[in-house]
């Protein structure tokens, strides 16, 4: 129940298929009473991969509040992981095709690419797979380029 909670404000490959991969890699049972223990390991890669972000969605909400101040109601423009949402900076439409990576690699690797200003179109910013096309679904990895809205 509580890893469901943790899922709703923090999924950065969507809610389902980060289920799916902390379930799979954590070996989560279907009765946890037989296993709990995978409960707090994928707790804790979740936890590890939303402090990654936490820092940089702080800093956006500051800045945000300075701009309104300034009678700026609309941003001139979106850090590509804030137009996602921060909880689909690599988001997966297929529930059971995602990185292998743990979530702390991934998260890592989108902000890093988004703060060096890495063009999203003709490279994955989660796998580095040359020749991908801006809203499309990788072929390697499983990443929507153009976020949750691109694949509705």
């Amino acid at each position: 129940m509580r890893l469901r909670n943790c899922l709703y404000h923090f999924a950065p490959y969507g809610f389902h298929a980060t289920w799916h991969h902390l379930a799979t890699t954590h070996h989560i049972p279907g009765r946890i009473e037989s296993n709990p223990s995978s409960l707090v390991r994928a707790l804790d890669e979740l936890e590890t991969a939303r402090a990654l972000m936490l820092p940089r969605a702080v800093a956006f909400a500051a800045q945000r509040r300075l701009q309104k101040r300034e009678g700026r109601r609309v941003p001139a423009a979106l850090h590509p992981w804030d137009s996602w949402g921060c909880h689909d900076i690599a988001y997966c439409p297929d529930p059971q095709k995602h990185p292998a990576e743990p979530l702390p690699v991934v998260v890592d690797r989108v902000l890093g690419a988004c703060a060096a200003g890495t063009d999203r179109a003709g490279r994955c910013l989660v796998c580095g797979r040359e020749d991908w096309d801006l809203w499309r679904v990788c072929q390697n990895c499983g990443v929507a380029s153009g976020g949750r809205g691109a694949h509705h």
